[in-house]
């Protein structure tokens, strides 16, 4: 069985006990969390496609981590004129561990 949520603006297609990194979300690690944006779950031949949502179903998932990503760099210039900006940027990201799949 497997299922596609959205999180953080991203769809992630999700087994049970898959891990998947995402934009940093709402609780701290350990904590269980309730996906309930379920886009489409398959079953073997049982295939459940929202409308935009599947109704009812909910994927459970554990915070594991709070990550970083690697640095990126914005470097602005205008030509002749002295002026430069330098700056980086790290966006926070979660790791979750999939508990289970249930379609309501």
């Amino acid at each position: 069985m497997y299922a596609v949520v959205e999180v953080g603006g991203k769809q992630f297609t999700v087994t049970k006990d898959a891990k998947i990194l995402t934009e940093k979300v709402v609780g701290k690690t350990g904590d269980t969390i309730e996906l309930d944006r379920v886009l489409m779950c398959v079953d073997g031949d049982d295939v459940k496609i929202g409308t935009p949502l599947v109704d009812g179903a909910v994927v459970k998932a554990t915070i594991e981590d709070e990550l970083r990503t690697r640095k990126i760099l914005v470097f602005k210039k205008k030509r002749r004129k002295g002026y430069r900006v330098k700056n980086g940027h790290r966006q926070q990201q979660m790791a979750l561990r999939i508990n289970d799949i249930s379609v309501g």
